[in-house]
């Protein structure tokens, strides 16, 4: 911060471009405005002063879809304007609960008329978590102009108040239905058993959500058989580069996270964290939210391909990543790399190589436990 002060917009700290100067710009974009008729795709829990939180709609034209941003292959500049645009509607959770359980239900975006108690102000804040969102208002009036459309599954889904929310969340990937509907529907209050519904603050919503969904993976992945060769996936999208290695072998996970000296939030000095797990996982991850969401989507590959493996995922987040948008970005780019054709190699040495040269950095070998030990246990096998 005290560099930002000094720098004034002029690169001293060296990214390609001033997260404060495009908060500048995005907010001279934006006309205060003291209501809003239009479209709603989603809302949004906030977690400040738990239990007692602010919760309301989403004001936008955008579909608050992750997905799409993908498929049109935006921007992150692009994406922080639309962001920079869109409202936080606030208000207690209980005085418009049917209407944001009419929005988290419908699978189209609804009509909504909006009053504010004054002009909405400009706070666009970026966080590692969720998306960033550029404006907010306390809600005077707020009526929904649509009837929610409902699919099957989940009005099954929500309507039983029996089910616990970790077989909810499982129900209704198997009916199709993607992680995004479901974190909505999580943080909504919509899943779970009757007595323990309760809105659920939107970042919480998105780590549970992605943690309950790798839980569910586990068991087909553990029943499968190993994986039967060495493969290394890449992607790179907004200035995140995912490698991921496979291994024959029982299921081990571990991520490295690796924030480059330039990076955001690496204070100038490149920033390394690493975690793992077995078959279960105990505490919460010291890499946050990016450890489940990269989790989630290498269990959603072994588990297309009926396959068990040992799992090295390396994050290397460069300059380029100025402005954070959320932990989708590692969910979709890791998502993105499954879905690549993979590289194969003979032995973990020439895997650990080629995903090196892939990221253009080696330091994330040394922190990788789960490496040193595949190099230096042996196996049962290897005595017959």
């Amino acid at each position: 911060m005290t560099l930002c002060i000094s720098c004034k917009g002029k690169g001293l700290c060296g990214r390609e471009q001033c997260p404060v100067i495009s908060r500048f710009h995005a907010q001279m974009k934006t006309i205060p405005k003291s209501e809003y008729v239009g479209t709603t795709p989603s809302i949004f829990v906030g977690s400040s002063g738990y239990p007692d939180v602010n919760a309301g709609p989403l004001l936008t034209s955008d579909q608050d879809h992750p997905p799409e941003w993908m498929n049109r292959d935006l921007s992150i500049a692009d994406i922080v304007n639309i962001r920079a645009q869109t409202i936080r509607a606030t208000s207690t959770p209980h005085r418009y609960e049917e209407h944001l359980h009419e929005i988290a239900l419908s699978s189209i975006p609804l009509g909504v008329e909006t009053a504010f108690d004054r002009p909405v102000s400009f706070d666009l804040r970026f966080d590692g978590m969720v998306a960033p969102i550029g404006m907010s208002g306390n809600i005077k009036s707020f009526d929904l102009l649509d009837n929610a459309k409902v699919e099957r599954v989940v009005d099954r889904i929500t309507s039983d108040t029996d089910l616990p929310a970790s077989g909810a969340c499982h129900e209704l990937t198997e009916g199709g239905t993607d992680t995004y509907r479901i974190i909505s529907l999580m943080s909504a209050g919509l899943l779970g058993t009757e007595k323990s519904r309760h809105m659920v603050p939107t970042r919480w919503a998105i780590t549970a959500v992605d943690d309950t969904l790798g839980k569910n993976l586990k068991p087909q992945v553990f029943r499968s058989q190993d994986y039967d060769t060495i493969s290394l996936f890449f992607s790179k999208k907004f200035g995140n580069a995912i490698a991921v290695i496979l291994i024959p072998g029982d299921w081990q996970f571990e991520m490295i996270e690796i924030w480059g000296s330039q990076s955001l939030w690496a204070g100038g000095n490149e920033t390394i964290v690493a975690d793992r797990e077995g078959r279960n996982k105990t505490g919460y991850s010291p890499i946050t939210g990016a450890y489940y969401s990269a989790r989630l989507a290498v269990l959603e590959y072994l588990t297309s391909i009926n396959r068990n493996a040992r799992v090295i995922v390396i994050r290397w987040i460069t300059s380029e990543y100025w402005a954070p948008l959320g932990t989708w970005v590692i969910r979709e780019v890791t998502r993105q790399a499954m879905a690549s054709p993979p590289t194969q190699y003979e032995n973990i040495s020439a895997a650990v190589v080629a995903a090196s040269s892939a990221l253009g950095m080696n330091r994330w070998i040394t922190h990788s436990t789960l490496l040193t030990e595949m190099r230096t246990q042996r196996s049962l096998a290897d005595f017959f």
